[in-house]
């Protein structure tokens, strides 16, 4: 049904070459594909301590790769450790702030109590203040009988 792809045109950018193809029998669409132009490019970089020993198989009694073992070990030693500590930390600080919670909510309580008391004498007092003091208009003044004040 379908041609093969034809090579078309080839283009290089950023050590990356782009080839346009063409697909399928009309010939009239061209699909780009990156291929790395050198044989270490593109995907992950390679640590310069594995660039030159790529396919090298160690002996497992060289002093090489023990050295190298030993070295791993240390580092994952290192890494459960620092791990563990994080862990502890993390715990540490958790229980702080459930104190510091509990504490604050004790606070909330206190101060809401305190509130409520003052409101409640700050009304009574309003209360007895209102019942003290007569409306201006009910006050008993001397009249004269042509409505004046004096």
């Amino acid at each position: 049904m379908s041609k093969t792809s034809q090579q078309n045109t080839t283009a290089e950018t950023n050590g990356v070459s782009v080839i346009f193809t063409q697909a399928h029998t009309s010939g009239l669409q061209q699909v780009p594909q990156l291929v790395p132009v050198s044989p270490g490019g593109g995907g992950k970089a390679t640590p310069p301590s594995k660039q030159g020993k790529k396919n090298s198989v160690l002996d497992r009694n060289s002093d090489e790769y023990r050295q190298r073992r030993e070295r791993n070990n240390m580092a994952v030693k290192k890494s459960r450790l620092k791990s563990k500590q994080k862990a502890q930390d993390t715990l540490q600080r958790v229980n702080q702030l459930k104190e510091e919670n509990e504490r604050l909510e004790a606070k909330i309580k206190l101060l809401t109590k305190e509130l409520s008391v003052l409101k409640d004498l700050f009304l009574e007092h309003a209360h007895n203040f209102t019942d003290s003091v007569q409306p201006v208009g009910t006050e008993s003044t001397p009249t004269n009988p042509d409505g004046t004040g004096q």
